[in-house]
């Protein structure tokens, strides 16, 4: 367990005087160790309090061999390179959860570990929060939700209640020998039901991918990685979702050095592709008959960031070799032609479900007025519509690039200025009260007195 700065911010109490700070940062990952870096840059007291260890998430709640999406140079903070790896590199989890360790004790971040958040509320007779923990109560002025987008993994209702078929979310798979002997289906084909059902593949299982909406851009183009496609070209810094895009899933990867996902191509490999998972009942599932159409919305997106990637080279005149192989495309497989609708698991053999079916947020032990009707969090660039709660690391929080390692850096500056600026409003003092007080604290002169 690490606990940094430990003389200055004590452990709460469980029997003493709760403990008082200005701002409380809920979570140690990349967002809670980003908030910490800018509060303490503008001089705000804080703590941050973390459940487990700083970055957990990517030690425990990740699979194996997990590297991460972006090459080094883009997905870091600006503070610090990552040890060790190429700029082009991609760190694999375990070496990301050391940066981010690392990058506290760096920035010597007031961080107390194995403390859990139980409970935040709004006093009634002062100012700021009452937050209960596991060791003590804290008040603080204002609180930071730092916990992240991936709190609950979610599986459907639609999941088989056959008690002998093996199912877990993505956030549980660790690797291919956890799994019984047989076919493996892989429910979602964003980043995560890609690689996963790509390393089932390389281990010898037979798998089945369910492929729904989907962005696919390329993994480099034109000798430059996406990301530096996306930042060139504006898209990271987007601050409205499309219509119709706020739940879909973008299938890229940097595992095995990185290369572009093409479904065509994994289909070539030995992967089924399937589509949509609509139902499944008497262990038969169901898949709608889009198959063909996701793929090609997914070419669409890809072609499209081509096309911008071409006309931004010509505009600015730079010299970067030109890639037609990147428009090349593989012939549709059988599994895209003649799609299947139906699969008996039994019959097909298939012993595992994996649910890559994304996340839902768990807000339950913040009881503030900052949700609407439907539970999500009401806030502006992360000023939460509650004064005094602010939110971090949540998708779209200000734009596209708001959940990403360096994104989350920048979001984190904008709320640490905002809470700044409060603290320097309520530390205002009213001038002619400040004369009479210095008045009344000066010496009584007795000359002149008879």
């Amino acid at each position: 367990m690490t606990d940094l700065k430990q003389s200055a911010f004590p452990r709460p109490d469980r029997a003493g005087q709760p403990t008082e700070i200005d701002t409380l940062v809920v979570g140690a990952g990349q967002a809670g160790v980003a908030m910490s870096e800018h509060l303490s840059n503008l001089g705000v007291p804080h703590l941050v309090l973390e459940r487990k260890r700083i970055a957990e998430a990517w030690r425990t709640g990740r699979w194996d061999s997990l590297v991460t999406n972006g090459p080094v140079w883009h997905d870091r903070f600006p503070g610090m390179e990552f040890p060790g790896l190429a700029p082009d590199a991609f760190a694999h989890k375990d070496q990301v959860a050391d940066y981010f360790e690392a990058y506290a004790q760096q920035i010597n971040a007031p961080i107390r570990t194995g403390v859990d958040v139980l409970r935040v509320v709004r006093n009634a007779d002062r100012a700021g929060f009452t937050v209960e923990t596991s060791e003590g109560v804290i008040l603080a002025n204002r609180v930071v939700v730092a916990t992240g987008p991936f709190q609950r993994p979610v599986i459907p209702p639609i999941a088989a209640q056959d008690a002998g078929l093996y199912q877990i979310h993505s956030a549980d798979y660790r690797n291919p020998q956890q799994l019984p002997e047989g076919a493996v289906l892989v429910v979602g084909a964003g980043s995560s039901g890609v690689q996963i059902a790509d390393e089932l593949r390389r281990a010898g299982k037979q798998v089945y991918l369910s492929v729904g909406a989907h962005d696919r851009p390329p993994r480099a183009y034109r000798n430059r990685d996406f990301v530096w496609w996306l930042g060139v070209l504006g898209l990271w810094d987007a601050e409205v979702v499309q219509p119709g895009k706020e739940h879909v899933t973008i299938a890229v990867s940097g595992a095995h050095g990185g290369s572009t996902i093409d479904f065509r191509r994994l289909a070539q490999q030995g992967i089924t592709l399937v589509g949509l998972t609509q139902s499944i009942a008497d262990g038969v599932v169901h898949f709608q008959a889009n198959l063909a159409e996701n793929i090609a919305r997914g070419d669409e997106n890809y072609l499209s960031l081509l096309d911008a990637a071409d006309a931004y080279i010509a505009r600015n005149g730079l010299d970067l070799p030109e890639e037609p192989q990147a428009r090349e495309r593989l012939p549709d497989p059988d599994c895209v032609t003649q799609p299947i609708l139906e699969l008996d698991l039994a019959k097909a053999g298939v012993s595992a479900i994996i649910w890559a079916t994304g996340y839902a947020n768990d807000f339950s032990w913040l009881q503030v007025d900052a949700f609407d009707a439907n539970g999500k969090p009401q806030h502006q660039r992360g000023v939460s519509s509650e004064a005094g709660v602010y939110f971090l690391g949540l998708p779209w929080l200000s734009r596209r690039g708001s959940t990403f390692i360096w994104g989350v850096w920048h979001d984190a500056k904008h709320i640490a200025g905002h809470i700044a600026i409060q603290q320097k409003y309520l530390a205002y003092r009213d001038p002619s009260q400040c004369q009479a007080e210095t008045a009344a604290s000066q010496p009584v002169s007795l000359s002149g007195v008879r």
